[in-house]
């Protein structure tokens, strides 16, 4: 299968029927070895282009996950960025909110972590939280301390889609460009992997029960997901469906999208002046006597 990244872009003001979006595609894979090479192929190219952002100083770049339990994330983050320095690359997991964070607005938390410039900033989880498990189980809305109780949700919901993208336009023109990935499991995929958390004992450590509540609410996260994607797909801050039931697959798109959101800033690392290459030229004759 030929990647075509445009075949995971939600286009800005569709609308998002994920019973209709693929889990798995074919493979853009031949074989294991293949899968190997084109990866590390990848991972090169990306550390090429984040040393490029870095010396620039032009732009930044976040990269943002969202999906249900068990769908990839962190095996996506560990594989595809593995050849990234880690001076220019900081990740971020957001859990529940503390104490703290429920004091201010429910952008705060995240803004205060967003990637300076020259530097790739990748959220696990993000603040798109607030539009998912928070519509997902009211509760958690409720006990946020809004001013005032709104006469419906909807007004609720549309008032942070329009946060949010009204957020994502500020960066962007602002120089940092944002990716958003969902990554899109199957029930039944997910099923498999709780039972591999179970059965190896390596992997004991990743599950909770946690894990079996929230996968009774699958229909509504579901719901959930296809109205934040609708609603925050813009042209300069996609959202990027990616088929996760394949890992591999996944891990392979996803380094594609990333690759390409940087090698579309047409970088270069900063010119060196006449005077600059005149104090060089003099340095290094010193150095070669």
């Amino acid at each position: 299968m030929k990647l075509d990244i445009r075949d995971f872009r939600i286009d800005e003001g569709s609308k998002v029927d994920l019973g209709k979006w693929p889990t798995v595609v074919g493979r853009v894979y031949k074989s294991r070895d293949d899968y190997h090479e084109i990866l590390a192929d990848h991972v090169a190219q990306l550390s090429i282009q984040q040393q490029l952002l870095y010396a620039s100083n032009q732009y930044s770049v976040l990269l943002i996950f969202q999906a249900m339990d068990a769908a990839g994330k962190d095996g996506i983050i560990r594989h595809v960025m593995s050849g990234v320095n880690p001076q220019g690359c900081q990740v971020f997991s957001f859990k529940h909110p503390s104490a703290t964070e429920l004091q201010h607005d429910f952008l705060w938390r995240t803004t205060r972590d967003l990637p300076e410039r020259g530097r790739i900033g990748i959220f696990n989880r993000s603040y798109y939280e607030e539009v998912l498990i928070a519509r997902v189980h009211p509760d958690i809305l409720r006990n946020e301390g809004l001013p005032n109780k709104p006469r419906n949700d909807k007004v609720v919901w549309h008032s942070r889609y329009r946060s949010i993208v009204d957020l994502e336009r500020h960066l962007h023109d602002n120089g940092t460009r944002i990716v958003k990935f969902f990554l899109h499991l199957s029930k039944e995929e997910q099923r498999k992997r709780f039972l591999d958390r179970i059965d190896e004992p390596e992997k004991n450590w990743k599950f909770s029960m946690a894990d079996i509540e929230e996968r009774q609410y699958w229909k509504q996260y579901m719901k959930a997901y296809e109205k934040c994607l609708s609603a925050t797909s813009t042209h300069d801050a996609p959202w990027y469906a990616v088929p996760a039931d394949d890992k591999e697959n996944a891990r392979l798109i996803v380094s594609q999208v990333i690759l390409n959101t940087l090698r579309n800033l047409k970088m270069r690392y900063p010119a060196t002046s006449e005077s600059r290459k005149r104090d060089l030229l003099a340095i290094r004759e010193q150095l070669s006597t």
